[in-house]
């Protein structure tokens, strides 16, 4: 039996004092308005109001779980020029190394 693929996504929140909080799910949307309700992530809770920042769906989970803790090792800086720069997500995998092992998945 196949197993449908689900689709993940990486997701950038940036809280009221600026500070970035790094996630993944499949509903962008329907994740965001968990963190803004206080119902999500516990380091977000009390440090809205809430921003998307950054979105971009990076296909299978595993390799999203790679991104998303490639993400959250990037210095402030660098999270904050991709968030600017918001790029694809070829250039993205390319930005955090994992463009060869995504064609490889």
């Amino acid at each position: 039996m196949l197993r449908a693929m689900t689709s993940w996504s990486v997701y950038v929140v940036r809280t009221a004092e600026g500070e970035l909080y790094t996630g993944i799910t499949t509903d962008v949307p329907r994740r965001f308005a968990q963190h803004g309700a206080g119902r999500g992530a516990k380091y977000l809770r009390g440090r809205g109001p809430l921003t998307l920042a950054y979105r971009r769906v990076v296909g299978e989970h595993g390799l999203a779980l790679r991104v998303e803790r490639r993400m959250k090792g990037l210095a402030r800086a660098e999270k904050e020029a991709v968030v600017r720069r918001r790029p694809t997500r070829a250039r993205l995998l390319v930005l955090l190394g994992l463009d060869d092992e995504a064609l490889r998945a």
